[in-house]
């Protein structure tokens, strides 16, 4: 048996061993980036996969293909603390969760404890309204820290222009 690429493997809940058996959202977005196959992938800001893992986790069977969609999106995103933070932030916010007082920090627990009310919240909305909901905050947690696009140039006057030319 062939072994699936990120194309074909079944995104399923759960960890998973190796590609033949599936795979959450984050090992698909490992697979993506030319990583080792891991639900814990360098490319990927651990917060959005905190977020990711368990929103994969608790979505109801059948129901798993817009995260396909996730996977690439988020493949570049990790960030230095300071945009884990304001991510994390965003999700609680998004979730109507508390966020805190001041910078959001984590000692003793991880990303995932934190993150999977959020998630729960999320699965909680109704499903003809969850997938647009939830594309777009991950639209706008990939935004957040991501580089400034580079400003359009600014287009000589014509007059300009015809002054170079000598004419």
């Amino acid at each position: 048996m062939e072994q699936p690429t990120y194309q074909t493997v079944r995104i399923a809940r759960g960890r998973h061993d190796s590609p033949a058996r599936g795979a959450c959202v984050i090992e698909v977005a490992s697979m993506v980036a030319g990583e080792r196959f891991t639900d814990h992938p360098r490319s990927v800001c651990p917060v959005i996969a905190a977020f990711l893992r368990a929103y994969n986790d608790l979505l109801p069977e059948g129901e798993h293909d817009e995260l396909y969609r996730y996977a690439a999106l988020v493949v570049g995103t990790a960030a230095p603390a300071a945009v884990r933070r304001e991510r994390a932030q965003r999700i609680l916010t998004w979730a109507g969760l508390p966020a805190g007082r001041g910078r959001l920090r984590i000692r003793l627990t991880t990303w995932d404890v934190v993150l999977a009310p959020a998630a729960r919240a999320a699965v909680g909305i109704d499903p003809r309204l969850r997938r647009a909901r939830v594309a777009g905050l991950i639209d706008d947690l990939v935004a957040i820290g991501a580089p400034a696009p580079d400003p359009e140039p600014v287009a000589a006057p014509p007059d300009a222009v015809a002054a170079v030319r000598g004419g």
